[in-house]
Formats: structure tokens, C-alpha cells, sequence
């Protein structure tokens, strides 16, 4: 009874010595997300954290918020529940990851190269596709094929091979075994918070195609507070877009609803009309302060006219016509998850989640349309054909984390299934064309399939990571997945084929890693890591009837060292990686004489690079960035067999030692951001983008010599009491008008240019608000 009438006169003691007892929310000030783990410190000393809605309680009405990767604010608050907004800080120094370990993390406990993408950058740079913002990376090449398609280039060359991993929260948006380069026009720009890009192989964490990088999109999460955003946008070149979101949490339910639809017509190019519409759900309940449920849905739908590239006379003479007007690419993309969180306790938590996909992709490609020549290079006819793959997928991913307190380490297990029936045909075309003007004027559907089966792909994983502190400024992280990959191949051809009507083909194999992080005090510290990549043929290498080269599982060896420093009292921030990746039975996209490709393996690759990053902000209304990549890219073990028409004799071409096509040598980004202090909401920016010029053939006789080009972004928040909320912007893309080429494919007859936009201005309006 004593201790109880203690406790009360204490209570009692501290309510009137600090004042009334206040509470409040912190929150994202883009986003409107709760901020679980700010710091709030009172005058009288008291420190403490958030909770997981972003809520405090505490008695003392002046208060200093702090949060890894925000500015901190000191405020004066009421007796009334507080809202405050914390703003992404300019030169972020440690922040906060979660696609090192599926964990949230300091990014200098994270052995790894990452970058992250913040909401600051994605609302300043008002991106109406994604290489606007994944090309400010250090080391990232996002290629522009148009209306939203696009190929990769991370620590490899320019390529269209599964060498990538993109997820959506930490899911893979697609199955292994059914990649598609194109895959990122099923995500929704609209609902994504940050954007996390890991470089270098993470197949231990994450399984196959997690090779040259794998990008993790975030979605947003609902708004602590009701809040919304609508937004307009449109270009000289006919493109409109309009964007909406909103969002709200009461009580344990939170949900919210954001996407876009966009839509372009008689463009700068030839026969590239598109529509797309995307939309994202997100419903959180907390069951409990220890336990939680998320729901989310995703749907993404694109139709696009597909013009095809360019020849050289074409491209030079800035002539975009396309030479036909039929083919075309319709893609519908559904997925929905369902994740069960619980902290047992403060060192112990489970998640589960359980999801679902299922896509079609229907085309009829532009780049298998083929004429068929003689021996002598004379015409004699022109085909193509019409596909449509379709995969529906059932998975479950649970993972466990505990930490303890031996040295300080984290355990992390996991175990991740993925059951994806998918079905693939191909029907061959007949295709007229007007040999005068090498215009294709139409086709007729032959009924006659080139493929037609089914595949029944399983894939199973399971993986642990192991981290320790043996002395405070050192960290070790051990991580080890194994991976079995089974395809049921089921014929649905009879005749006419050189498969099987059955085939089965199992791919196994352990990834391990090794790595660790040193913390040399200052803001400054290192790290290394040695990780191995794996990458499984693809469904459509091994079963096309196109590929006629068996194909071997792909693996790499990464070995990488970098490290991180802050300098000129914390204004500027400098990281840099150094890698050296080795390839084994790397999977190589050959061109063939009738502009489609064939698949093989070689013998060995190598890839060796630096990446770095610069950012400098001398006051807080001016900041800069640098990031950039130099890399060669090398065949160390690669031969292709060529045939003599003129003998009809083949002889093989060796490529050893030469530099591997569409490698450019530097590719770098920067950007100078002005915020004047005497003009509130008021932003330019200026950005850089350089690719060096690279060989577009493997014998190396032929080479692109890159570009450079500039862009120039201007907005303005509106600050008055009627126009609160409302935002303007202009972008002005290819500012100098330059003609150039994301990328250029080199064959037999010349190569063959992917074109550039013209220079573009784009303006839009936008207006948000928040109940506070």
C-alpha cells in the first residue's frame, strides 16, 4: 500500500513541477505516415520513443523531435493532440533500409551497396516514367524504350536477360524462371513511397535474378491523419496524366487508395499511342500493440502501340516514323498480399505473409518481325508472330528475427514458396510488305503455332542471416539461401517440334554471403563482401522454339569493398564502391541475321567497377549531387558460331579478352537543387545525365558515342491562406533538344537505334491536403 501512495505522490510531484501531461503524433511530412521510434527530448531532460503509430505522451511543452534520415524540430506544443511533420533531411547520413534484411536498418550496418531513393526526391522530381528517378543512382542505367518500357543496366552492360530482381515490399512482383525486362511498367509510380536499390548479387537473401541489382519499391503506407493528393499533368508531345490519392487511420484501421491513368496520342514518334492505369490498396489493423495485419492489392493495366527502333539514315535525319502499324503490347498485372506481423517480445518477431499474382502479357513485337533472304541477300518474303504469356501464382513467405544478447547479434530465417502454373503460345505470321518503301503494310494470322505449352514452375527457398558485434565499431554478417527451382514442361504440340511432349528441369543451388561493416567514429567507416548470384534459364530459353542452344545455370561471384564519410561538419557526404563480379556460364543474348536473338551460355564474364556518390549542401537552401559509375565489362571466356553463306561453311568467331556490347565505360548523374530561404515552397533544379560511348558489337568494330543531356526542373508550393496546398511545376526534359539514343543494337546489316524524346515540357498542378 506504501509503495502505491509513493507512486501516486510521485505522479503527482511531476505533473506539477513539468506541467501538464501532452501527447502527440509525428508524421511524415510528405507522406502523412505515422513515424514509429522519433525521438522526442523534453527541457527536462526525458527522452523517449514513438510508438508504432507514431504517438507520444509527455509532460513538458517544449520538445525536440529526431529521426535518422529527417531534420530535427523543436516545438512548442499545446495540451491538444499535435501533429508534427518532420521533413526528409537533404544530406541524409544513415538511412534507414529494410532490403539489406528484410529488417529495418541503418544503411552502415548493411555490408552492401544500396542506395535509397526518398519521397523528398520522388516529389521533387515529379517522374512520369521510372528512369527519372532510378538514373539519379550511382551505377543504375534505367534505358527508356518508351511509354514505360524500359531494359536494366547495374553492373552489367545494357542487357534484356533476367539478371535483375524488382519487388514490390519485398516481394518479387514476378516468378523466377518468367522475367520480363519490361516488367517495371507493372508498378504503380503513383503509390510508391521510396525506392531501395541494391547492387551486386542478393540471391542470398532474395534467391535468383538478384545478379546485377535487385530495386525494392515501397508503397506507401496509410496516412496517420486524413490526407489526400490530386494531381495533373501534361507535355508538348500529348502525354496527360492524372494522379489521385487518399488515405486515413482511426483507431486500430488504416487504409489507403492511390494510382494514375495516362494517356498519349500522335506523340513526337510514329505509331506510339498508349494508355496506362494503375491502382494500389493498403489496409492496416493492429489487432495489438504487438500484433498487426497488412493487406494490399496492385493492378496495373498497359496497351501500347510498340513503333520499333530505328536505322542509322532514320535516326540521323531525326526521321521517327515507324515502318508499320500493327503491333502492339497489352499487359494486365494483379497482385495481392496479406501479412500477419507479432513481436512476441522486444527481441522476437514472426512475420507471414501470403500473396498472390496473375498476369498477362499479349503481343505482337515489333522485333520479331523478320525478312527472309537468300543466300545472295535477295528479298523473298517477311513473318512475325503473335504471342501471349500468363502465369497466376499462389506464395507464402515467413520469416523469423530474434536478437540477443550475446555480442549484440540478429538471426534472421526464413522460408519462401512460390507456386506459379504459367502458359505461353506463339503463332506464326504472314507479313506483306512494300519493298520500295521498306514499309511492312500488314499480316495474316497463319493459325499455325510456333509454341504452345504449359509449364507447372515450383520454386522453393529457405535462408538465414546471422549478424554479430564482436566489438563495438564491428559488424559481421553471414547469410547463406538454398533454392530449388523445379519446371514441369507440358507440350501442347504434337507435330512439328524438336521437344518433348513432357520435360522436367530442376536447378539447385546454395548462395552464400559474407560481409561485414566498420564504424571508424565521424560519420566515417568501411565495409566488404563477398556474395555469389544465381540465375536459372528462363522458361522461354529453354522451351522456345527459337532456342536451339541447351542452356546451363548461371553463377557469380561478387567481391566488393567500400565505404561511407561525412565531411565539412556533416555538409557533404561521400560514398564509394569499389566490385569485381565474376560470371560463370552467363547467359549471352546473341543477334541473329533475322533481328531476333538467341540464347547461350559463356564460358566466363567479368565485371569490374567503382561507384560513388557525392552530396553537398553548403547551406541549407543549396544542395548537390554527384553519383556515378566507371566499369569494364569483359569477355573472358565467349565464342559464337558464325555461318559463310557465300560456302555455306560455319567457323566460330573467339571473343576472348574483348569488351562486352552495350557496355558503356562511365555513366554519371548529377544535380543542383536551389531552395531559396526568401521564397518558401520555391525549387529549380538542374540535372545532368552522361552515358560514354560503347561498342555495339562483340568483336568490337563498331561503337555509339554515347550522350549527354540536361534537364531543368522548376516548382512552387503556394503558401497563401486560399492556396494552401497546391503545387505547380514545369519540367523541361532534353533541354538542348539533343538527338540521341537511350540505347543502339549493332547486327550484321547495321545497327539499329533506340530514339530519344525531343525535348519535352511538361507541366502540372497538384494539390494535397491534411487534417491536422
Amino acid at each position: 500500500m506504501k509503495v502505491y501512495l509513493l507512486y501516486f505522490l510521485l505522479s503527482l510531484f511531476t505533473i506539477t513541477a513539468f506541467g501538464q501531461t501532452i501527447t502527440g503524433t509525428v508524421t511524415d511530412a510528405i507522406t502523412h505516415e505515422p513515424l514509429a521510434g522519433a525521438t522526442i527530448s523534453g527541457e527536462n531532460g526525458i527522452a523517449l520513443k514513438t510508438n508504432v503509430k507514431g504517438q507520444f505522451t509527455i509532460a513538458t511543452s517544449t520538445i525536440k523531435i529526431s529521426m535518422v534520415g529527417y531534420a530535427t524540430r523543436t516545438v512548442t506544443i499545446s495540451a491538444d493532440h499535435n501533429i508534427i511533420e518532420l521533413t526528409p533531411s537533404t544530406v541524409d547520413l544513415q538511412p534507414v533500409i529494410v532490403s539489406a534484411s528484410r529488417e529495418g536498418e541503418a544503411r552502415q550496418e548493411a555490408p552492401i551497396a544500396i542506395s535509397k531513393i526518398t519521397s523528398t526526391q520522388i516529389q521533387d522530381t515529379k517522374a512520369a516514367a521510372l528512369y527519372q528517378l532510378l538514373n539519379k543512382t550511382a551505377g543504375v542505367y534505367m534505358v527508356d524504350l518508351g511509354n514505360e518500357q524500359h531494359t536494366m543496366a547495374i553492373r552489367q552492360p545494357i542487357t534484356y536477360n533476367a539478371l535483375y530482381l524488382y519487388m514490390e515490399d519485398g516481394l518479387p512482383i514476378r516468378p523466377t524462371g518468367i522475367f520480363n525486362h519490361n516488367s517495371l511498367y507493372e508498378i504503380n509510380m503513383s503509390g510508391v513511397k521510396d525506392i531501395e536499390v541494391i547492387k551486386g548479387p542478393a540471391s542470398s537473401l532474395y534467391g535468383s535474378n538478384a545478379i546485377g541489382g535487385a530495386i525494392n519499391f515501397i508503397t506507401q503506407n496509410p496516412p496517420a491523419v486524413p490526407s489526400g493528393n490530386i494531381s495533373l499533368q501534361g507535355d508538348n508531345h500529348n502525354y496527360i496524366r492524372l494522379d489521385a490519392n487518399a488515405g486515413f487511420t482511426s483507431g486500430k484501421f488504416g487504409l489507403y487508395v492511390g494510382g494514375y491513368t495516362s494517356h498519349q496520342q500522335d506523340s513526337w514518334q510514329d505509331y506510339s499511342d498508349f494508355d496506362k492505369h494503375s491502382i494500389n490498396f493498403k489496409s492496416t489493423y493492429a489487432v495489438s500493440d504487438r500484433t498487426k495485419i497488412t493487406a494490399s492489392a496492385a493492378y496495373n493495366y498497359l496497351n501500347t502501340q510498340t513503333p520499333g527502333s530505328l536505322d542509322s539514315a532514320h535516326f540521323y535525319s531525326r526521321s521517327y516514323g515507324a515502318n508499320q502499324r500493327f503491333t502492339y503490347r497489352k499487359v494486365e498485372a494483379f497482385r495481392a498480399s496479406a501479412k500477419l506481423e507479432h513481436a512476441w517480445n522486444d527481441k522476437n518477431n514472426t512475420s507471414v505473409t501470403a500473396f498472390y499474382r496473375d498476369n498477362s502479357t499479349a503481343q505482337l513485337p515489333s522485333y520479331y518481325i523478320a525478312d527472309v533472304r537468300d543466300g545472295s541477300g535477295n528479298y523473298l518474303s517477311s513473318n512475325g508472330q503473335v504471342n501471349d504469356q500468363r502465369f497466376h501464382s499462389f506464395g507464402l513467405l515467413a520469416q523469423h528475427r530474434s536478437n540477443f544478447d550475446f555480442l549484440n547479434s540478429r538471426l534472421i530465417a526464413g522460408l519462401y514458396v512460390d507456386d506459379s502454373p504459367s502458359s505461353y503460345y506463339a503463332q506464326y505470321l504472314n507479313i506483306t510488305k512494300d519493298i520500295a518503301n521498306n514499309y511492312y503494310t500488314g499480316f495474316v494470322n497463319t493459325g499455325t503455332y510456333i509454341d504452345n505449352y504449359t509449364i507447372k514452375l515450383f520454386n522453393t527457398a529457405a535462408y538465414t542471416q546471422y549478424e554479430i558485434n564482436p566489438i563495438e565499431p564491428l559488424r559481421i554478417v553471414a547469410g547463406l539461401r538454398y533454392d530449388r527451382v523445379h519446371y514441369n514442361f507440358q507440350n501442347g504440340l504434337t507435330t512439328g517440334t524438336k521437344y518433348k511432349q513432357q520435360e522436367t528441369n530442376d536447378f539447385n543451388i546454395v548462395a552464400p554471403k559474407l560481409g561485414l561493416t566498420y564504424d571508424l567514429g565521424n560519420n566515417k567507416g568501411f565495409y566488404a563482401n563477398y556474395s555469389v548470384g544465381f540465375q536459372p534459364p528462363e522458361t522461354g530459353d529453354l522451351y522456345s522454339a527459337r532456342q536451339l542452344t541447351p542452356l546451363k545455370q548461371a553463377t557469380f561471384n561478387n567481391y566488393e569493398v567500400g565505404g561511407w564519410m561525412s565531411a565539412l561538419n556533416k555538409k557533404m557526404y561521400i560514398e564509394v564502391s569499389l566490385y569485381d563480379l565474376e560470371g560463370h556460364n552467363e547467359i549471352i543474348s546473341q543477334l541473329l541475321p533475322d533481328n531476333t536473338t538467341q540464347n547461350q551460355n559463356a564460358g566466363a564474364t567479368r565485371h569490374q567497377g567503382i561507384e560513388y556518390s557525392v552530396t553537398y549542401a553548403p547551406v541549407s537552401d543549396l544542395s548537390f549531387r554527384f553519383s556515378g559509375t566507371n566499369a569494364k565489362h569483359t569477355y573472358v571466356q565467349y565464342s559464337e558460331v558464325a555461318t559463310n553463306y557465300a560456302t555455306n561453311t560455319n567457323y566460330t568467331i573467339n571473343y576472348d579478352g574483348k569488351r562486352m556490347n552495350n557496355a558503356p565505360a562511365w555513366i554519371a548523374n548529377s544535380e543542383l537543387t536551389y531552395k531559396p530561404y526568401y521564397l518558401p515552397g520555391f525549387r529549380i533544379a538542374g540535372e545532368w545525365q552522361h552515358i560514354d560511348k560503347y561498342y555495339t558489337d562483340p568483336a568490337n568494330t563498331k561503337t555509339y558515342s554515347g550522350y549527354d543531356v540536361f534537364n531543368l526542373r522548376l516548382g512552387y508550393d503556394l503558401k497563401g491562406e486560399r492556396l494552401k496546398g497546391a503545387t505547380i511545376w514545369v519540367n523541361a526534359l532534353n533541354l538542348a533538344n539533343k538527338l540521341y539514343a537511350t540505347t543502339v543494337t549493332g547486327s550484321q546489316y547495321g545497327d539499329t537505334y533506340n530514339a530519344a524524346p525531343p525535348r519535352t515540357i511538361a507541366v502540372g498542378i497538384n494539390y494535397s491536403f491534411a487534417k491536422h
